[in-house]
């Protein structure tokens, strides 16, 4: 969790841009401290002594370096607004492509709602943290500095109003800051739980309708909602308090500017115009002050903002490819699968492992099954074969190859996999099943459909394969969208093809039609199944019975009915003695 991300490196390739920003806003604060300076001019020579020449020609040059000056500032915005849209867009991007490279191990560690709210409002805050401090970071110590210098050109007595009052403003600066900055990390921090919470409620919308849970949903989202208004109310109570102190400063010493001006005047050690000069200096003094305050409370919470950036960034995924790993595979119709004394446990789990001592071998064609109770490891042991997450222990081996050593890349070019939940995206039906393959031709797409018996239902579509469809498919019915899903697995053409109780939607004809076309397109693949009807997998090559994390039985079906009693439970529980289904 060390390493460091230098957002140096975010800003060099607009170096220009970042390098012209604040020296345009050098010339604004030169033409700004100038100006009271020739006002004084105006007062004590063009109004007192009634030179009416000097008034205009003054005036003049101050409109001049006035425009000036609004170029400057105008120039400044621009590079600024350049330089930080930028970096907020590449540091958006790398973040993004940190994400994508992250196992299912990290993925369960960062939630949704947060990853969402690091590469959104995190980022956001750097960017204008960045934006902001190329013109303030600039101005605010430059016009600070220099009107200092300029007002104790004018009476050096003035500096004593300086001494007192800048210590006083500093303090509050620092005390604000010091107390501010745990408020933003808290502030981040709910803002991810509301964004979870927005998340899961709109996600599972129709459960929520569905069981009359509005309410209940209403109350978590306000409970959340009242946490990250009272953080931020917190926050906004401290920024409203230091305008007030700051301008309670401010112009007090403006007030004793007057006042000991007032007597210098008197005592004609002074003029007029230079107590007005002195009166501008020093507010810009102290609306500088003002104004690094206010980047100090952006640099407090941009800080909370890094720290969770960077803790994206500085997390290493789990699953890693050798140097020296296999990035190419010998083009096959079947695989081989071998697990040898597997152990899995979740990298953020308690208790014992939910895999112990697997050993199965799967041979190049064959049809696998994999039967057992809710909770036995069954999803837990195929999401092993193409490395979502690593073996505990044990090895895996793929066509004789440990899947540690492969490219996981290549290794999952090798696997068509239909997970449990039938995931779709936004676009057409066509669009989602060339996930499987975007070079496949229209042929193919129709042809991986008729197989996955997906055919008939989209063309009744009035757009057909063209039909869009919403976010996750929500317009399909589940027994769609498991078809569709299928369907971009089988594209895909996989030496292997694992089916993670993917056909639990479909009537028992239509999977019936749909093991047939397998059978037929793709009799040489390797197929993994699982499957919760007995009826789905009584056909397989060999069937495994998982039973606590562990393998009970393995065989074919008659084998499995003489030697398992789960599965004669199973098979009873489900077809009964001399059922309809036995064959």
């Amino acid at each position: 969790m060390n390493k460091k991300i230098k957002l140096s490196g975010y800003i060099k390739p607009y170096a220009v841009a970042a390098i012209l920003a604040p020296l345009t806003m050098m010339v604004e604060v030169v033409m700004d401290l100038l100006q009271p300076a020739l006002m004084a001019d105006v007062i004590n020579i063009g109004i007192l002594e009634n030179r009416m020449d000097v008034i205009l020609w003054t005036s003049l040059k101050m409109l001049i370096f006035a425009v000036i000056g609004m170029v400057g500032g105008m120039s400044c915005t621009y590079f600024s607004s350049k330089v930080s849209q930028n970096f907020g867009a590449d540091l958006r991007s790398d973040l993004f492509k940190k994400v994508q490279t992250f196992s299912f191990a990290e993925t369960d560690k960062f939630s949704t709602g947060s990853l969402v709210t690091r590469l959104t409002n995190d980022v956001t805050q750097l960017q204008n943290l960045l934006m902001m401090s190329l013109r303030m970071l600039i101005r605010t110590p430059l016009m600070c500095i220099g009107g200092i210098v300029m007002a104790l050109s004018m009476d050096i007595k003035f500096g004593l109003i300086l001494v007192v009052s800048m210590p006083i403003m500093l303090t509050i600066v620092v005390l604000i800051t010091k107390f501010g900055s745990p408020l933003f990390s808290k502030m981040q921090k709910f803002v991810d739980k509301l964004n979870a919470v927005t998340q899961e409620n709109l996600t599972g919308v129709r459960v929520v309708k569905a069981y009359v849970r509005e309410e209940n949903e209403i109350e978590k989202f306000s409970s959340v909602n009242d946490d990250l208004t009272k953080t931020t109310l917190k926050v906004m109570r401290m920024m409203a308090l230091l305008s007030p102190l700051m301008m309670l400063f401010m112009n007090g010493s403006v007030v004793a500017v007057i006042y000991i001006g007032g007597l210098q005047v008197e005592a004609k050690a002074i003029q007029v115009g230079q107590v007005t000069s002195v009166v501008t200096y020093m507010t810009q003094i102290l609306m500088s002050m003002m104004m690094m305050s206010m980047l100090f409370m952006m640099l407090s919470r941009a800080k909370a903002s890094y720290d969770r950036v960077k803790e994206v960034m500085a997390t290493e995924p789990s699953v890693k490819d050798k140097e020296d790993c296999v990035s190419s595979f010998l083009p096959a119709k079947g695989s081989s699968v071998v697990f040898e004394n597997v152990s899995f446990k979740y990298p953020l789990a308690m208790g014992d492992p939910v895999l112990r001592d697997i050993n199965i071998d799967i041979k190049p064609g064959q049809t696998v099954a994999i039967l057992g109770s809710t909770g036995s490891g069954k999803s837990s042991l195929v999401n092993l074969i193409p490395r979502f997450y690593d073996v505990s222990s044990g090895r895996i081996l793929v066509d004789g190859i440990d899947v540690k050593d492969y490219k996981s890349g290549t290794l999952r070019e090798k696997i068509g996999m239909v997970l449990q939940k039938a995931v779709l995206f936004s676009g057409s039906i066509a669009e989602n099943i060339r996930w499987g393959n975007p070079s496949a031709s229209d042929d193919e797409v129709y042809a991986a459909a008729k197989t996955a018996q997906a055919d008939d239902f989209v063309k009744a579509f009035p757009d057909g394969y063209d039909t869009e469809l919403g976010q996750g498919g929500l317009t399909l019915s589940g027994g769609q969208k498991q078809r569709l899903c299928i369907a971009r697995a089988l594209l895909k053409k996989p030496q292997i093809l694992i089916m993670d109780d993917s056909t639990s939607a479909l009537d028992m004809g239509t999977e019936a039609r749909l093991k047939k076309a397998l059978k037929t397109d793709m009799k040489d693949m390797t197929v993994i199944l699982i499957a919760q009807r007995i009826s789905s997998v009584m056909a397989a090559d060999k069937i495994i019975v998982m039973d606590g994390g562990k393998i009970s039985a393995e065989g074919t079906h008659e084998e499995l009915m003489q030697s398992s009693d789960i599965y004669k439970d199973i098979y009873s529980s489900q077809i009964g003695q001399g059922g309809a289904f036995d064959d």
